[in-house]
């Protein structure tokens, strides 16, 4: 935004509501103060009521503003907080009267790009402010605000001053050649670069984390049809979500719903019944359910207790074994269910009746265990990372890599310094010490208007 512009938003959704947020930054706000509203001798950063006046010196509002000062504020730069009421007739006519004054209306992310702009935050703790808005979980809030207190930025610093003492090291050999320096110690950066490049693995396996803490843990519901799938989904969730019949195959397509389960939250999705398919829609049907469970975090395999073990295909029964699995025996309300503990009998067994909602307690626990045993999503200081986090420091590896092959090939000093350069470069851009327009307009494009 350049200096000389101040820009206006709605910063509450569209619609109406006890009270709304117009808010305001720019040079212009301090005389938007003056002008607007007849209270003298205004305190920065407290709450002041006062009558929003028009530049055609009607009324518009009763409202409750704050001003903040130049790098007092969230964006850095002078700032004003409207709260009106929240019918939407009376935020249009602020904001139009504040656009007549001079305002320009903002653009997605705006305010958020003028902090990161002026210094207010990094990058990374840029796009942390999107994932808290967007956060489903109390883990998933736990991950955004570590991440907007710097957790990122912290790794990142450490890997950069790592990286740029081996730079500085390798470098002295060029610029000083004749001085009285140690031998070159070739085993010396090779051993730095190898930790680097295995901390920067670390990171970027935990990019898988961000999916899940942010879309939900994929909880796949698969089984034969009419074993009660939609039925466990429902019970489930609390909601009639699909349609339940006697009628076998009643479910076609894969149907997705979620629900918070303690600090998590659980993407659950519904599947076609697995059967020999008859017509070319049933084939279809079957290739998405196996899609599903080929990309499922965790799989609860719905079984009716009171029929024989289900006959499954050799492509399913080669996937379940190597999935983190959960058996749900159903219909224990039934007189004709039996136990079915010899069907992967390596595996977790619940016990349910859908129908009746019993034993729902005992397939949510199974869950937040097979979450907390295989997904390393604890309250120790685990970065997760953005995929735009994960490609750069791909390249940044793989620049450190080039750089220890060509110290092992005994390439000159000068090709090495240069990949150890372009990493350094790479890792940089995730807190946006090196950044460029087209990056910004991707992650502030994704902001809704006011933030």
């Amino acid at each position: 935004m350049p200096f000389d512009e101040t820009i206006v938003a709605q910063a509450t959704p569209l619609g109406e509501s006890a009270i709304a947020i117009v808010r305001v930054t720019g040079q212009l706000c301090q005389k938007l103060v003056s002008d607007i509203f007849t209270n003298k001798n205004i305190t920065p950063r407290i709450s002041t009521f006062g009558k929003y006046t028009s530049i055609n010196n009607k009324e518009i509002d009763h409202v409750i503003f704050v001003y903040y000062e130049n790098e007092a504020s969230y964006t850095g730069e002078p700032m004003l907080e409207i709260f009106p009421h929240g019918n939407p007739l009376i935020v249009q006519k602020i904001i139009e009267d504040l656009v007549e004054r001079g305002c320009r209306i903002a653009q997605p992310g705006e305010f958020t790009r003028t902090a990161f702009l002026n210094g207010k935050m990094d990058l990374s703790q840029s796009e942390a402010v999107i994932d808290l808005i967007r956060s489903r979980s109390d883990k998933a809030l736990e991950s955004a605000k570590k991440q907007l207190d710097g957790s990122v930025g912290h790794k990142v610093n450490e890997l950069v001053s790592k990286l740029v003492q081996v730079i500085a090291n390798l470098e002295a050999y060029i610029d000083f050649p004749e001085e009285d320096l140690p031998t070159e110690n070739e085993v010396g950066p090779i051993s730095d670069l190898i930790q680097l490049s295995n901390e920067i693995d670390q990171l970027i396996a935990t990019s898988h984390y961000k999916s899940i803490l942010q879309e939900g843990v994929r909880t796949v519901l698969i089984g034969l049809p009419n074993v009660g799938k939609s039925s466990l989904l429902n019970a489930l969730t609390g909601d009639d979500r699909v349609i339940v019949s006697p009628e076998a195959g009643t479910t076609r397509d894969f149907i997705e719903t979620r629900v918070i389960v303690e600090q998590y939250c659980l993407q659950i999705i519904d599947t076609a019944g697995l059967h020999s398919a008859k017509t070319s829609i049933e084939e279809q049907s079957i290739s998405k359910t196996l899609e599903q469970v080929r990309r499922a975090d965790i799989i609860l395999f719905v079984i009716d207790s009171t029929l024989p073990y289900p006959t499954l295909t050799n492509e399913i029964n080669d996937i379940l074994p190597t999935k983190n699995l959960l058996i749900i025996e159903n219909k224990i309300d039934l007189a004709e269910s039996k136990s079915c503990s010899n069907l992967f009998k390596n595996f977790k067994h619940c016990r349910v009746s859908a129908l009746n909602e019993f034993g729902l307690e005992d397939v949510f626990s199974s869950i937040v265990k097979i979450i907390e045993k295989n997904f390393e999503i604890h309250d120790r200081d685990a970065i997760i990372v953005s995929a735009r986090h994960a490609t750069a420091l791909k390249e940044a590896k793989l620049n450190i890599r080039d750089a220890i092959n060509k110290i092992n090939n005994k390439i000159p000093t000068e090709l090495i310094v240069s990949d150890l350069r372009t990493s350094l470069s790479a890792i940089e851009t995730i807190v946006g010490s090196i950044s460029n327009e087209r990056i910004l307009d991707e992650i502030f494009d994704n902001f809704c208007i006011g933030k």
